[in-house]
C-alpha cells in the first residue's frame, strides 16, 4: 500500500498495456478507472473525481496533447501524466512544458509509475477521499461543473491561504466555507461567521473588533469580538461587498499585523486566525467605483472561489429537492415524501433565480400543505406563482453549426443528468417523442447509461 491513495484516471487506446498498468496501480491501492480515448476521458472525467490524469501520447483522434491541452484550460488543477514512445521523447519533454507533470517512456517501470503518481498526488492539496468525505456532509451535487470547484477548493482547504468566495444570493457561499474550515488544520477551532451588510458601521465594528467597557454609551461591560473569539479558527465575512469604507481600512490593518483593537482599547491584542469571505457583489466594479479598497480585495482575494446558480447546474435539482425532503422528515419526525414526476419535472425546468435557497423554501412550502406522501405538480405551480425566471446566457464566438451541435449535446447531457438517464423521461422534458430522442443520442454519440446515478 502506498502512503496515500487516489482516483487514477488511466487513458490507452492499447488494451493489453491498460489492463496491465490497472493490475499495477490498484495493486498499490489506488481507484482506476480505464478508458480508451481522450474523448472518453473528458466525458468520463465528469462522473469520476479524478486525482490523475494518466494519458498515452499518440492515440487515434484526440491525442494525449490534444488531451493534455483541453485539461489545461478546464481543470488546470488537475496533474497529467504522459506516456510514451523512446521516438516521441521530444513531444513528451515539450508536453511538460506546457503543463503535463512528466513524462514516463515506454515499457513503464512499475516503481518509476507509481513514484509518479504519489509526485501527482502531492500536488492535489487534501487527499482526495478525505476532502470528498468533508464536503459530502454539506454539499449535494453531481453536477462537473461543482465537481470541478470543489477540485480547486481542495487545493487551498488544507491551508492557512485566504479565499473569497463569489456568487449570486442563495448559492451556498457558507455551506463551502464551512467546509474548508471543515477541512483545515483549524477544523478544531472555531468558525465564526458574520453578515457585514446586515448591521451599521459601529456596531459591527465592535462585534468584530470587540470593545471595552465604556466604550460608547451602552457598553456596559467589555466584548472581545468575533476575531478573538475565533481564536485559531476561521472567520467568514459574509457579504464583504458591503462593508463600510472607513470600516475596510480597520480590517486592513488587522489582516496586515495580525491583531486588533478593540474600540475604546489602548493597545492591539494578536489574533491567529484564517479569513473566508463571501460577497454577491463584483469587487472589480465596486473597487472601479471607489467603493471596495483594491489593497483589501488583494488580501482577501488571494484564491476566489466562483460558486455557480442553480440554473447552471440544473442536474442538481432533484437530489437537492429528494435531500431537503428527507431533512424536513427528520426535523419532522414523520415520513418522507415524495414528488410525483410530473412534479419534479417541474421544478427541474424552473430557473431558480433564487438559487438553493429559494429551492429549499419551495420544498418546505410543498411538505407543509401537502396532506398525503405524494407532492402534486399543482403544488408545485403554486408554490412557483409569481416568481420571475431569468435566465443569464453566456456567449461565445464560434460557427453557428459547431454552436449548435455543442448547445444540443450539452443541452441532451443536462437532460439525462436531471431525469438520471431515463431516456423517456428525458424526452417528456424535451417535448419530444423517444424515437426522435434516441436519433438524437445516437447522433451526438451520448450514452444514456453514463448517467444513471
Amino acid at each position: 500500500m502506498t502512503a496515500r491513495s487516489g482516483n487514477i484516471l488511466l487513458v490507452d487506446d492499447d488494451p493489453s498495456l491498460r489492463r496491465l498498468l490497472a493490475l499495477r496501480i490498484e495493486s498499490a491501492g489506488h481507484t482506476v478507472e480505464t478508458v480508451d480515448s481522450g474523448a472518453a476521458a473528458l466525458r468520463a472525467l465528469d462522473e469520476f473525481a479524478a486525482d490523475c490524469v494518466i494519458t498515452d501520447l499518440r492515440m487515434d483522434g484526440m491525442d494525449g496533447i490534444a488531451l493534455l491541452e483541453r485539461l489545461t484550460e478546464e481543470r488546470p488543477t488537475l496533474p497529467v501524466i504522459l506516456i510514451t514512445a523512446h521516438g516521441t521523447i521530444p513531444e513528451a519533454v515539450s508536453a511538460t512544458q506546457r503543463g503535463a507533470l512528466d513524462f514516463l517512456a515506454k515499457p513503464v517501470d512499475k516503481d518509476m509509475l507509481l513514484s509518479r503518481i504519489e509526485q501527482a498526488l502531492g500536488h492535489t492539496g487534501l487527499a482526495g477521499d478525505d476532502w470528498r468525505k468533508i464536503w459530502h456532509k454539506r454539499i449535494v451535487t453531481r453536477s462537473p461543473v461543482m465537481h470541478r470547484l470543489l477540485e480547486e477548493a481542495r487545493l487551498v482547504a488544507d491551508s492557512d491561504t485566504s479565499v473569497l468566495i463569489t456568487g449570486d444570493s442563495g448559492t451556498g457561499k457558507e455551506v463551502l466555507a464551512r467546509s474548508l474550515h471543515d477541512a483545515s488544520p483549524r477544523k478544531a477551532a472555531p468558525f465564526v461567521a458574520i453578515n457585514c451588510g446586515a448591521m451599521p458601521e459601529q456596531l459591527l465594528e465592535s462585534e468584530l473588533f470587540g470593545h471595552e467597557k465604556g466604550a460608547f454609551t451602552d457598553a456596559k461591560q467589555a466584548q472581545q469580538g468575533l476575531f478573538r473569539s475565533a481564536e485559531g479558527g476561521t472567520v467568514f465575512l459574509d457579504e464583504i461587498g458591503d462593508m463600510p469604507l472607513a470600516l475596510q481600512v480597520k480590517l486592513l490593518r488587522v489582516l496586515q499585523e495580525r491583531e486588533v483593537r478593540p474600540v475604546g482599547a489602548a493597545r492591539a491584542l494578536p489574533v491567529n486566525v484564517r479569513v473566508i469571505s463571501a460577497t454577491h457583489r463584483n469587487l472589480t466594479q465596486s473597487i472601479e467605483d471607489n467603493r471596495f479598497r483594491e489593497d483589501l480585495y488583494y488580501r482577501l482575494a488571494v484564491v476566489t472561489l466562483g460558486l455557480p446558480g442553480l440554473r447552471e447546474r440544473p442536474e442538481d435539482i432533484a437530489p437537492l429537492a429528494r435531500h431537503f425532503l428527507e431533512s424536513l422528515a427528520r426535523r419532522n419526525g414523520r415520513r418522507t415524501k415524495i414528488y410525483a414526476p410530473d412534479a419534479m419535472e417541474l421544478l427541474c425546468a424552473h430557473n431558480w433565480p433564487g438559487n438553493i435557497r429559494q429551492l429549499s423554501n419551495v420544498v418546505e412550502q410543498n411538505v407543509a400543505l401537502t396532506r398525503g406522501h405524494i407532492i402534486s405538480a399543482q403544488s408545485v405551480e403554486k408554490a412557483l406563482a409569481g416568481q420571475a425566471g431569468r435566465r443569464e446566457r453566456s456567449q461565445t464566438l464560434m460557427p453557428l453549426a459547431e454552436a449548435r451541435d455543442a448547445f444540443v449535446r450539452d443541452y441532451l447531457i443536462q437532460l439525462l443528468r436531471i431525469a438520471d438517464g431515463n431516456v423517456a423521461r428525458s424526452a417528456r422534458l424535451a417535448k419530444r417523442n423517444r424515437t426522435e430522442f434516441y436519433k438524437l443520442l445516437n447522433r451526438h454519440e451520448i450514452d444514456p447509461a453514463l448517467y444513471k446515478s
